[in-house]
């Protein structure tokens, strides 16, 4: 056995196995596409309260994908362990807004096929996603849902403010209805005709009626 027997390490016969170039080129190239996914969905988000932290994530989530995907494809062995760590790995943050899914996903196959090597389409790819992501999210719409709460004295006040909505918006649905004694609280759903919303203050007006809220709704959240 001769000293370099001695201080014969395998593992460090993997230090070459990427090259420095390839590294640089795949993570400025995760780094841009990650802060792209990370404007768009800046643009985009449409939820209660926007969350910096989160689009912070999609960039960070792009490179360590990046790096995960370049490890794996210069070692078959490597590999095979890589998918029995990640396999162990749990996340207990719930994800509030379905289209978080959707960014998440998109940041972790830019990653992987960054790291593949195939360069254009994860650029491609991404400017196609995102324009299509900036349209159709983004795009105003007067058939929105809202929730009105009505607060009525009784049933002819009750009657008084179906009859009124229904002339005024497109679509008038009873979700919920509450009553107690000398008072009707009623929780419809509507579907506005234009962007006016002055007849919310005619209708707290009728006689009988208490109090009346208009609120925007998703079908996640009011607010």
């Amino acid at each position: 056995m001769t000293f370099n027997d001695i201080f014969k390490s395998s593992f460090l016969e993997n230090i070459n196995s990427v090259s420095i170039l390839d590294m640089a080129i795949a993570l400025l190239l995760a780094f841009g596409l990650g802060l792209f996914i990370f404007l768009v969905y800046k643009k985009t988000y449409q939820g209660v309260m926007y969350s910096s932290s989160f689009g912070v994530t999609l960039i960070a989530l792009t490179m360590i994908t990046t790096v995960i995907i370049l490890a794996v494809t210069s070692n078959v062995v490597l590999s095979l362990g890589m998918v029995g760590a990640l396999s162990i790995v749990r996340f207990r943050t719930a994800i509030k807004e379905p289209l978080d899914i959707a960014f998440l996903f998109w940041s972790i196959a830019v990653g992987i096929v960054l790291a593949a090597g195939m360069i254009p389409l994860a650029v491609i790819g991404s400017v196609i996603i995102g324009v299509i992501l900036l349209i159709f999210v983004n795009r105003k719409s007067h058939c929105n849902p809202y929730i009105i709460v009505v607060q009525c004295a009784d049933h002819n006040s009750e009657t008084k403010v179906k009859d009124f909505l229904t002339g005024q918006v497109q679509r008038c649905v009873v979700k919920s209805k509450s009553v107690q004694r000398g008072s009707i609280e009623l929780n419809m759903e509507i579907r506005l005709k234009d962007d006016n919303t002055d007849f919310v203050n005619t209708l707290s007006e009728i006689a009988g009626v208490t109090s009346a809220v208009l609120v925007s709704y998703n079908g996640e959240y009011m607010g």
